[in-house]
Parts: structure tokens; sequence; C-alpha cells
């Protein structure tokens, strides 16, 4: 799937860096970085976004985070109050993981309302679902799909990155099969180089989450 020029790549990308140990200087690098190719968006913890916000402000990358990272299985209440305060900071976008085990459970109204009651918190600013897929079966992965169109998501996510694996062509061709092209599909997890986010794009996905992103338009032609 080639691109015109690495700037269209680079318009995909949500810079990201979710390391625990990642230091102010090193957020401060992520977001220059991010400045200085014009990525999507930067992709920090909740308790980086300010500064995210701060460095981001009058440029044109977004500031983004997650929530109920990385296991999902945080309450709902404690989600929300987490996506909620996220966007009164300034995130443009939040992350979430889903409710792994409820789904497991076969528990789809708990994943639907978990779901639902973090869209209904970040108001205007769009929520992606983390599947986590290296731990769901092919049927898990379509319910959790299905379950976060219903609960007006506005895009689904493969993986967290710290999981046992992360994005694949063959998940990625199932979950846009499942959510149709009205909903977004974010690769993450395991993207290294050019090939890689190209073949997630041509699978299905239109955002990519990555922290080798520079190394990743630096190989586009």
């Amino acid at each position: 799937m080639p691109l015109a020029s690495p700037a269209a790549l680079a318009g995909l990308i949500d810079h990201t860096m979710l390391r625990p140990d990642a230091t102010r200087g090193d957020i401060e690098t992520l977001c220059a970085e991010a400045v200085r190719h014009a990525f999507k968006a930067v992709c920090v913890n909740p308790s980086r976004l300010p500064l995210a916000v701060e460095l981001l402000r009058g440029h044109g990358p977004l500031a983004i985070t997650v929530c109920g990272f990385p296991l999902g299985a945080a309450q709902t209440a404690s989600k929300v109050r987490e996506a909620a305060l996220a966007v009164e900071q300034g995130a443009a976008e939040v992350d979430m993981v889903l409710n792994l085990g409820a789904l497991k459970d076969g528990n789809a109204e708990l994943v639907r309302r978990d779901i639902a009651e973090v869209v209904r918190a970040c108001g205007a600013a769009a929520v992606k679902v983390i599947l986590e897929t290296c731990l769901l079966t092919d049927a898990e992965k379509e319910l959790a799909c299905r379950l976060a169109v219903e609960a007006g998501a506005a895009f689904v996510k493969t993986s967290t990155g710290f999981a046992k694996g992360g994005a694949t062509e063959a998940d990625l061709r199932l979950m846009r099969r499942v959510v149709g092209p009205g909903i977004g599909v974010k690769a993450s997890g395991g993207i290294r180089t050019q090939e890689d986010a190209l073949r997630m794009l041509a699978a299905g996905a239109d955002r990519i989450g990555a922290s080798a992103s520079v190394h990743i338009i630096q190989g586009a032609a």
C-alpha cells in the first residue's frame, strides 16, 4: 500500500510513549518529534497528559491518553473518572482498555456499559477501545468489536503493547470486517518499520500507534 510521501504516513501515526519509567525529558522529546514530523497525535500516560497538552499547544498533533490501562480491569466508575479528568485536562482522544474478564465471562452487557459510560464521559473526545486481541478468540474479537460500535466508540484498537502479542494483519481484517467503514481501526503493538505500518494499513487500519514512529516515516519513500 504505497503512500505519496512520509507526511501522508506521519498523519496517520499516534506517536506513543507509555513506558512507566518515561521521564519529563522523554515526553519533551516525544512532543518535539511529533511537531517536527507532523504526527497525528502524541499518546502518553495520564500523569504526563498535562505536560503533553502544554508542549503541543499551538501545534498540529493532538494530545491523547489511555484509560483503564493496560489491564482493562478497573471498575467502570474508576474508568469514567479517569476519562473525564483526561478530557478536562485537554485530551482530544482517549484509548480505553475494555473489560477483558467480563468479555470472557460472556457478560456482554457489562462490557457494553463499561464502554458506553466512558464514551459519555468523554463527550466530543473520541474513544478508542483496546481489545488486546492476542488474549481473545476470533469470536471474542468479533463480539468486542460489535459491543464497541453499539456503545458509541469512534475506534477499535488491537493492543496495549504490554501483553504477549501485538497487531496482526489477520486481526485487522477481522476488525474492519466487523465494524465496517464508518468506525476507525487502530493498529498498535509491535509496529516498528515502514513495511509493518503499510501492511497494517492495507489490512484495514486507518491509524497506527507506535513508539518507533520516526524510524517508520524515515523509511517511507
